[in-house]
């Protein structure tokens, strides 16, 4: 596994294939292992990289900067497509790297050259939930406890014992930063809640203009109206409709997340791999 200091941070990826450039971005604050799937799947004709964003797998925990951390990602990863040279990637997400995908290629549409996209997060119960799994609950641990608090829940705990140097950078915050800096990220889903997909306006949305391929979710986190409102969005989108039905996928969840990366990869990687055949095709 190789690492890149890039915008503050050190970041853990992983490169395999060669050919065109494709970067995976995982869901929630997983780490590049739930990636892994449907890269190797892909990597036997693409240049395919997977890696854990900072505050996420074995990365850097850094809780400051102007923005969302989604922002932050999304500025991250513009800044690792420039470390790696590949000038021009195609990136792929699901659910919170759908959301960072969609920045980047809002924020540095230079370095993005399309979107392969599944389970696109929206509405106002996704934001609420994730307000408080991805912000509140640490909030809540800080007032409580102080920063060795934060250090004990379960998230955090793996941060440290994935990169024990975590833990010196958690408890050297001041706890009324961590706060401030937790509260200012969780406003990211607040105002997100009645926004087409969270994260970005119909504007904003409308002027991305890159191949683009959305596989829609099915689920109260990841509904089919949000991937509709995302497809209606992007001219030229190309929509999938859910390949994991509700029941079955509330049953993954019991399974584990090897399991959920496993199908979602078997599900959505044909799909994309015809979806860049056909862009090959037209490109000559």
């Amino acid at each position: 596994m190789a690492t890149a200091f890039v915008n503050g941070a050190t970041i853990h990826y992983e490169e395999m294939g060669e050919g065109e450039p494709i970067v995976f971005i995982p869901g929630g604050r997983s780490d590049k292992e739930v990636m892994r799937p449907i890269a190797e799947m892909l990597a036997a004709d693409y240049r395919c990289i997977i890696y854990d964003r900072r505050n996420c797998g074995a990365s850097d925990v850094i809780i400051e900067g102007e923005g969302s951390d989604q922002e932050i990602w999304a500025d991250e990863l513009k800044a690792l497509i420039e470390h790696l040279g590949l000038g021009q990637a195609y990136l792929s997400g699901w659910s919170a790297g759908c959301r960072v995908s969609l920045l980047t290629a809002i924020r540095h549409p230079q370095a993005v050259k399309g979107l392969l996209l599944g389970w696109v997060t929206g509405g106002a119960s996704a934001a609420e939930r994730l307000a408080h799994e991805y912000y509140g609950q640490f909030i809540e641990a800080a007032e409580g406890g102080g920063m060795e608090e934060v250090a004990r829940t379960p998230f955090f705990a793996e941060r440290i014992q994935q990169n024990p140097a975590n833990r010196e950078r958690l408890l050297g915050m001041d706890v009324g930063e961590f706060i401030a800096v937790m509260r200012r990220w969780s406003t990211f889903f607040s105002e997100g809640a009645h926004l087409p997909v969270i994260g970005a306006t119909e504007a904003e949305l409308s002027a991305i203009a890159i191949p683009t391929i959305i596989v829609s979710g099915d689920d109260d986190t990841h509904t089919p109206q949000a991937a509709q409102n995302l497809h209606r969005l992007i001219a030229g989108s190309e929509f999938h409709a859910p390949p994991i039905a509700r029941d079955e996928w509330y049953r993954l969840q019991d399974a584990g997340a090897d399991a959920v990366a496993r199908v979602r990869a078997e599900r959505a990687g044909p799909t994309f791999k015809e979806f860049l055949k056909h862009i090959r095709s037209k490109s000559g």
